[in-house]
């Protein structure tokens, strides 16, 4: 099931507000032009950014994400009956022979029950025409980021058009490892309305990444830094030989 920043309507609505840089997406346009994608399937594409961001540059885009609230709002978006929008995952995708699958920020953390990590490794892989390219970003670890996720680095209060003043903030929940449960609370102003939103990433290391790919059958061709996030992310990027 879909956190409730992502399954919530009024908490979807202010999702791209709240977080409106995404640079963080700039190298994974850059991959797909480097690869000549001409179809690209984008998997936890939340609100559509990146996936509207590719299908502006002429390629043939699948959005898919467990979250009906933020697939509506990628749906409102100019441009958005260029990209063919599932609810849904990617344990069982419809058959598609795609040249690029994606999982950018947070999506493959998110995916925390070993069983269904395994079966979204496979259901990409049968996803991908031969040759096809998995390119996705995992935390590192050893950087412990969870130890700054707490209100008081985190508080800020955003004016929104249309909506108000919303204050939010993070604080961690738990850490139960390789688990770890954080929650971000939503505060609007206009009305005071308190919205809360519980998640949880599992951390993976970079070698259990490596192994689970093989084992599905993928070459992987390199791991990376995030270019945004030198030394504090691995970008792994493997291939449907």
């Amino acid at each position: 099931m879909a956190d409730e920043c992502f399954g919530h309507a009024r908490l979807a609505a202010i999702y791209d507000p709240l977080d409106p840089d995404r640079s963080d997406l700039d190298a994974y346009v850059e991959m797909a032009q480097e690869f000549r994608a001409h179809r690209v399937l984008d998997i936890g594409c939340g609100t559509g950014v990146f996936a509207l961001l590719l299908a502006d540059r002429g390629m043939e885009v699948i959005g898919i994400d467990p979250a009906q609230a933020s697939i509506d709002v990628a749906r409102a978006k100019p441009g958005s009956e260029q990209v063919h929008w599932i609810c849904g995952d990617a344990t069982a995708l419809p058959t598609q022979q795609v040249d690029l699958a994606t999982m950018t920020a947070n999506v493959a953390q998110a995916i925390v029950e070993p069983q269904t990590w395994q079966k979204t490794l496979r259901g990409t892989y049968e996803a991908l025409r031969p040759g096809g390219h998995l390119v996705f970003e995992t935390r590192d670890p050893a950087r412990r980021a969870w130890t700054e996720w707490n209100r008081e680095a985190s508080y800020r209060e955003t004016e929104l058009p249309g909506i108000g003043a919303v204050q939010t903030w993070v604080e961690l929940i738990e850490v139960r490892w390789p688990l770890v449960t954080f929650r971000w609370t939503y505060v609007f102003s206009a009305d005071g309305q308190v919205l809360t939103s519980d998640s949880t990433l599992r951390f993976r290391e970079r070698q259990e990444v490596e192994t689970d790919l093989v084992a599905h059958g993928y070459a992987v061709e390199y791991v990376r830094d995030a270019p945004d996030r030198p030394g504090k992310e691995f970008v792994f990027c493997a291939r449907r030989p």
